[in-house]
């Protein structure tokens, strides 16, 4: 159920799926700070992978104006966001989501993620993905979710083919990564080929 903060922020409902080494929920405002130190300290690692970072990215008003895009997202059945934390320390890790939710004859979403410097290739953004794929396939009936990374970056390839996606193409110019258009690889993975 959706409901209103103090803060007057419309929230997504209160959802934690809870995996080996990581669990997922939601961002709330309270987890700003904790976000901004991340990605500041992992700044060089993410932007090669990420849209150029606005002047203003770390701020608390930009955090609030993503929370409330998420909420509407959420509200609006077009995306989901989570926060990745590890499972003994609370530790704030990384970030997912599926977006671009597409309904009607489709039934597909487009899964996104980062991982902060400290955290990267220690298997927490595989485990989130897993649970996310969960909540894609079962509670929200869809029948496909699509991924797309550079060419370049094996781990983010590696991660997806460890999970199950299959390598599908090569998309030309496909998203304004880093400040220029850059060339994709495109993976996909069907309700009925996940072994969650």
């Amino acid at each position: 159920m959706i409901r209103l903060l103090g803060s007057g922020l419309i929230s997504p409902p209160a959802v934690r799926l809870d995996g080996p080494k990581c669990y997922i929920r939601p961002p709330l405002p309270r987890d700003w700070r904790e976000w901004a130190d991340l990605r500041a300290e992992s700044r060089d690692f993410l932007t090669p992978w990420e849209p150029t970072w606005p002047t203003d990215a770390l701020t608390r008003a930009a955090f609030g104006r993503r929370l409330r895009r998420q909420a509407q997202e959420w509200r609006d059945d077009q995306g989901y966001s989570f926060l990745v934390y590890d499972r003994q320390t609370d530790a704030l890790v990384g970030g997912l989501g599926l977006t671009n939710v597409r309904r009607g004859v489709a039934q597909m979403a487009t899964l996104g993620y980062w991982v902060g410097l400290p955290y990267a290739r220690n298997g927490y953004i595989s485990g989130a993905t897993r649970l996310v794929l969960d909540f894609a396939f079962g509670q929200l009936g869809l029948h496909r979710v699509e991924a797309a990374c550079l060419p370049t970056n094996a781990a983010s390839r590696g991660l997806l083919e460890k999970v199950g996606f299959t390598h599908e193409g090569y998309a030309r110019g496909y998203l304004r990564i880093d400040g220029a258009w850059r060339d994709h690889v495109l993976y996909a993975i069907l309700r009925e080929e996940w072994r969650g």
